[in-house]
């Protein structure tokens, strides 16, 4: 399932902005698929599960791809059969527009 927020391109970050917070950040989290988890309001987090190691590895590859692509980088925790993604805007030390936008573009990975 594709989102528009799949659809958009991450944009960097000056390190002049807020982070989202309160309805604001409810709502950019209701745009995403299920199993995303916003933690103390500060970063997104989802645990991928696959069959074996290499199906795990060839997600985890993609995403670093798309990473690149997007220029925006989630921290990215590789075990047999789960891949958990960890992502936030480490100029703000917070969540920003680009955070929901790659974690929407990871799940159209999947």
């Amino acid at each position: 399932m594709s989102s528009q927020l799949a659809d958009k391109k991450c944009k960097p970050c000056q390190g002049d902005e807020e982070p989202l917070k309160g309805d604001t950040l409810k709502n950019m989290k209701e745009q995403l698929e299920s199993g995303w988890e916003v933690v103390d309001g500060h970063h997104l987090k989802k645990a991928y599960t696959f069959n074996n190691f290499q199906e795990a590895l060839d997600f985890t590859n993609r995403v670093g791809t798309v990473a690149e692509e997007q220029g925006h980088h989630p921290d990215i925790y590789l075990t047999w059969g789960e891949v958990e993604l960890n992502i936030w805007t480490h100029k703000i030390n917070g969540l920003t527009e680009s955070d929901f936008i790659f974690a929407a573009k990871a799940d159209d990975i999947v």
